[in-house]
């Protein structure tokens, strides 16, 4: 029996629901090993394994810290682990232990977040291109979200192709419960996640504004717990006069079914993505999509979706007005969309994973 830590720092954060479904499907599957599951003490009840083999695990040390260069790095020596899996990149850069490393994306190395003060995200930006080069080497294996992302940092990190693996995620599907949502509006697009820069919420809001020349009580849904982004936007939006847009903080899952089921469209306006797992889960829900042709978006969502340019305000609007309008397409989407959903597993996820894992045990480095 080997021992397998799981760095799980990031468990409740936007990436938090991939770790969440490796670890209960690493339940089922995994028959043999030992496991350790480090998450912040205040995420300790966060996901409560059912296999005894498993243990959670409190570990502090914050991302990007000197503490998670010197103190986790000892942590994790103490733990004597056979394989680390760093589910995130940030990690101790020398720590010399047996590990494969998940890249969910290469979005810190070429964007830049303007709710961040300018000088300090630089640095870290530097620091970041560093440490995507180094663990590309010092894993034994690479772990990506999508071929886009595969290629794009074998590239970057100028690494073989074979030591990297996609496992893609997947949505879940749509169940019976669901929790209404009250809206100031009866017909609405929606969108949920993070307003960072590159997600692209201000081109949204703008492609928006156009179609209330047609559908005057189109509304526009913004889903995602509030941050200074948020906040940013908001008041941006409030500058320029813009109406019919709504912010609803966090939801629950069964509110956030009910938002999906009810949409007119889900749109994701967004400039990159490793993934793009909210599209998906749309679909999952039986909502038409309309999402941008930026990074993988189109590898992942298929021929189920109506693309447009992100940096086109008016072809946004025109790929969404299609949508509202096309009862046909709209029909051809949702069905395609439900068909489209069904090809990623959550499951096969975790097994893909799972080989890497024996594979890593088997020759600790490559």
């Amino acid at each position: 029996m080997k021992h397998i830590v799981i760095d799980a720092r990031i468990i409740n954060s936007t990436t938090g629901r991939y770790i969440e479904r490796l670890l209960t499907y690493l339940e089922e599957l995994d028959t043999k090993h030992r496991y350790t599951i480090l998450v912040p003490t205040k995420d300790l009840d966060y996901w409560r394994p059912s296999n005894p083999r498993f243990t959670v695990t409190a570990a502090d040390f914050a991302n990007y810290s000197l503490d998670e260069q010197i103190g986790f790095r000892t942590f994790l020596n103490n733990l004597s682990p056979d394989l680390v899996h760093f589910c995130m990149p940030q990690q101790p850069i020398l720590y010399t232990g047996n590990h494969v490393t998940t890249v969910h994306d290469l979005t810190l190395l070429k964007t830049y977040s303007s709710d961040k003060n300018w000088l300090t995200y630089h640095l870290k930006q530097l620091v970041g291109k560093y440490v995507f080069r180094r663990i590309a080497r010092t894993s034994s294996h690479i772990i990506t979200p999508s071929n886009y992302v595969k290629e794009a940092y074998a590239a970057y990190a100028r690494i073989p192709l074979q030591k990297i693996t996609v496992t893609y995620e997947a949505a879940d599907g749509a169940t019976a419960a669901s929790s209404p949502v009250q809206l100031p509006f009866d017909t609405f697009l929606l969108y949920v996640g993070a307003q960072n820069d590159y997600k692209n919420i201000p081109a949204l809001a703008a492609a928006h504004q156009k179609l209330l020349e047609v559908y005057p009580k189109l509304g526009l849904v913004l889903v995602g717990k509030k941050s200074a982004m948020h906040t940013k936007n908001e008041q941006l939006f409030r500058h320029r006069g813009y109406k019919n847009i709504h912010y609803t903080g966090f939801v629950s899952d069964e509110q956030l079914s009910w938002l999906y089921k009810h949409c007119a469209a889900y749109v994701f306006p967004s400039l990159s993505e490793g993934f793009g797992l909210p599209g998906l889960e749309a679909m999952a829900h039986g909502a038409p999509v309309a999402s941008s042709e930026a990074s993988c978006l189109p590898e992942v969502l298929g021929d189920a979706a109506v693309y447009f340019d992100p940096r086109d305000t008016n072809d946004i609007a025109q790929a969404i007005r299609s949508v509202i309008e096309d009862a046909s397409l709209r029909r051809i989407l949702i069905k395609k969309g439900f068909t489209q959903a069904k090809e990623y597993s959550w499951e096969r996820m975790a097994t893909q994973t799972l080989a890497v894992y024996k594979n890593a045990l088997k020759t600790p480095k490559s």
